[in-house]
């Protein structure tokens, strides 16, 4: 029992080892690697295929070192004057490496760079650049070497007795020792002999007996004898002390290599432990694929069979069509031949001995005039009609037969395109139409050349969110958020999708891919659509206020409004040089809000001259509404009330906040606490958020659309990039009495407000339910 325990470790062992042989062979020869070097990208390949690889490429042929178990490697074949010669320290493979090899033989130096080298890598699939100086920027892995040096000494595979290399020939003994420093191998006798005791020599470390020596660490490639002592994690490469110093690596994170080493052997430690304690799932897994190959192959055979079948029923129907074809033109050329026999008959009959003319001959002989009234008519008609065929000769029958030739270029092109049914390609989101407001609404379409679907699938996440918390963003947000998995709307038969009961202010990453029956083809590009910060507030313009029909249209929907320059900014064109005359016409919505935070969007035309959007109280609405419209303007009456109570109170916020845009530009004020009453908004009678003494701002891109959001307990109110949903401006407003949205044109120009998703297959407006009572129709 005790000898069964001894062994079985080694037995395992040694299965072990022989199954990793797989991972030992070089890419190319296919064989156990021998001198293995490392290419830039990690694959490990032996030296001299390495060579002969790059010589097949058209590169010249590097110099080499000899094989390690040939004669001229091997010092016993010397004469006896070199074998007293002191080993050298340095090995000549990686001297090789770094002076000669992947170098053009007898450059000068005063020649240009050689061109940089390309090596066809088998695993990677590609080539592989290995810079100017070729395989000398290859390092040798000694790792690898020792870990088949041990593999062929566990399962004796391909071992052969090493013998001395300083014994005689005759009497040459096995090896027992090997030394690294003088890189060759002896008996027991010999290594005595040139390690004499006391020397330097016997401090030298002893290795097993081998052929092929190998330095103790590894060196750098570029300064020789400099060992690589860090590791450069931004290059991951290795570096000696002189590499550090390079420009090159200026910024970068280097480690200790002994902090590397003990870092990744953690992590490949912890990852082989991972593998090792989930073995289930790795059968699971195999069991898995040995059941996926078993059914490849039974739907192979499926295949193949459905092909055959279907190639069958396309001869079938190409036979039974050309019967059918064949029959077509075969009566066709019956009737033709019936026609023109008949006309070659007639012709015949109008020949001199033939019948007709006999006939007639004959019929003039007759003297009896009734008899030959009576008979001769019909013989009249017939030469009458003889006569006129002559005169207008024409075949009764086309001999040709054009028409019945096939045009088969399309069924060609069909035959030709014929193949198997493919899965759709990606589809492409429309980013102009898929927008998020009330709901998500995607849309998208598929590739011109991609084949139909049948239905689409449509999924989607919420970006950021972490388990027990409301984090969001970021990478790590993303991350989190993946554990939540794809929520799906399966089998959507459109090119659009409404996505409903969503979280406010959140980021959603949306996906389709679409499906026939081959399957589902490829995912379209995410796409991030980021849902309002509040509830979105449904409403339209007020349309009962005293409008000037003349200047203001607003559509049969109340969702559009227009305002042209009127007759009257004509008039006052002759008083701009004495007063400030404008035309400032006011729209709200017809909602008066009293609590609670709500958002809503709307698009201002780019051609516009100047429109304002924002909010206000109804109260001070009304009361500047009921002004004239064509008023002068207040520089003169420094008392006149339009600051809204700003006069009053400098600490009480505004009782108005509108940004203005026009002519493709949205003007964005730089203070947010001011007062609100700068030169526009005395003239005007609207805020545009500038303060008395800051008329400068900045301008930017008019966005496509403009959100606004109203936080009536805080009494704040945020200006969005509806698109994008990116904050442009905050500022705060009175909300001490019910707020209304409200939109201010001065000049020409045109706003629509932004249509609720759920309305769109709407066929009628919603009845609404007015909340502003405003002076102009009780007054009417």
């Amino acid at each position: 029992m005790q000898q069964h325990h001894v062994m079985a470790p080694r037995f395992q062992v040694k299965f072990t080892m022989k199954s990793m042989e797989q991972e030992l062979q070089c890419p190319v020869c296919k064989d156990i690697v021998k001198q293995p070097i490392v290419l830039p990208c990690l694959h490990s390949v032996c030296l001299m295929c390495a060579s002969e690889v790059l010589i097949q490429s058209g590169y010249p042929q590097p110099e080499l070192p000899p094989e390690p178990n040939s004669p001229a490697s091997t010092p016993n074949m010397r004469s006896p004057r070199q074998m007293r010669r002191p080993m050298p320290k340095s090995d000549r493979v990686d001297r090789l490496l770094r002076s000669g090899s992947g170098t053009y033989p007898g450059r000068r130096r005063k020649d240009g760079p050689p061109p940089l080298m390309l090596f066809p890598c088998a695993p990677c699939g590609r080539d592989v650049e290995l810079g100017e100086r070729g395989l000398a920027e290859c390092m040798r892995n000694l790792a690898l070497e020792r870990i088949v040096e041990r593999y062929r000494h566990t399962v004796s595979l391909g071992s052969v007795a090493v013998m001395c290399q300083f014994c005689k020939p005759p009497q040459a003994l096995e090896a027992t020792k090997g030394c690294a420093d003088c890189r060759a191998s002896f008996c027991n006798e010999c290594f005595k002999l040139y390690h004499p005791w006391g020397t330097p020599r016997a401090q030298h470390e002893h290795v097993q007996p081998t052929l092929n020596f190998r330095p103790k660490v590894l060196t750098c490639p570029e300064h020789d004898q400099e060992r690589l002592q860090y590791y450069c994690k931004s290059c991951q490469m290795l570096l000696c002390s002189l590499c550090k110093l390079r420009r090159v690596h200026a910024g970068h994170k280097i480690a200790p290599v002994t902090q590397a080493y003990q870092t990744l052997k953690d992590k490949i430690t912890k990852e082989l432990n991972y593998i090792l304690s989930n073995q289930d799932m790795v059968l699971t897994q195999i069991t898995q694929l040995e059941s996926a190959v078993t059914q490849t192959e039974v739907n192979s055979v499926s295949a193949k069979e459905q092909l055959s079948h279907c190639v069958k029923e396309i001869m079938a129907l190409l036979t039974e069509r050309q019967t059918m074809l064949a029959q077509a033109l075969e009566g066709s050329r019956q009737r033709r031949a019936d026609a023109l026999s008949s006309q070659v008959a007639e012709k015949r009959s109008l020949l001199e001995h033939a019948g007709l003319m006999a006939f007639t001959q004959e019929l003039l002989k007759e003297n009896d005039p009734s008899s030959f009234v009576h008979a001769a008519r019909i013989t009249h008609n017939r030469l009458a009609q003889s006569i006129e065929s002559m005169q207008h000769f024409a075949l009764s029958a086309d001999p040709s037969f054009r028409h019945f030739q096939l045009d088969i270029s399309r069924e060609l092109k069909l035959l030709t395109d014929l193949n198997f049914i493919q899965a759709p390609f990606a589809p492409v989101i429309d980013t102009q139409r898929t927008l998020a407001y009330d709901q998500l609404f995607l849309c998208w379409r598929l590739p011109q050349d991609s084949t139909p679907a049948w239905h689409f699938s449509v999924e989607f996440r919420r970006r950021g969110v972490v388990p027990g918390g409301g984090a969001r963003g970021g990478i790590r947000g993303g991350l989190a958020a993946a554990r939540w998995g794809w929520q799906r709307l399966e089998e959507v038969t459109g090119t659009c999708a409404v996505i409903d009961r969503l979280e406010m202010d959140s980021v959603y990453v949306l996906r389709v891919r679409g499906c026939n029956k081959a399957g589902f083809g490829e995912y379209s590009e995410e796409v991030y659509l980021h849902t309002p910060p509040a509830p979105v507030l449904n409403f339209y313009l007020d349309s009962r206020w005293g409008l000037h029909a003349d200047r203001l249209v607003v559509s049969k929907e109340q969702r559009c409004a227009r305002s042209v320059p009127g007759l009257s900014l004509l008039q006052a064109a002759d008083r701009a040089l004495t007063s400030c005359h404008l035309t400032a016409d006011l729209l709200v919505g017809d909602v008066a809000i009293t609590q609670g935070r709500h958002y809503w969007a709307c698009s201002v035309e780019p051609g516009s001259y100047l429109v304002k959007v924002g909010v206000g109280l109804e109260s001070k609405l009304q009361e500047w509404f009921h002004l004239p419209q064509d008023m002068a303007s207040p520089r003169f009456d420094p008392d006149s009330g339009h600051d809204s109570g700003a006069e009053d109170s400098s600490d009480s916020p505004p009782p108005f906040a509108f940004l203005t845009m026009g002519m493709g530009k949205i003007y964005l004020p730089s203070s947010v606490n001011s007062h609100h009453c700068n030169a526009n908004y005395r003239e005007s009678g609207f805020t545009n958020g500038n303060g008395p003494s800051s008329p400068t701002g900045v301008t930017y891109p008019l966005p496509p659309r403009l959100g606004v959001c109203l936080d009536f307990e805080k009494g704040r109110v945020t200006f969005y990039d509806a698109h994008s949903l990116r904050p442009l401006w905050e500022g705060p407003v009175d909300c001490s009495a019910p707020v209304c949205p409200a939109f201010c044109f001065i000049g020409g120009g045109a706003l629509q407000l932004q249509e609720l998703v759920a309305n769109r297959n709407a066929n009628q407006t919603p009845v609404r339910r007015v909340t502003i009572q405003s002076r102009v129709t009780k007054l009417n």
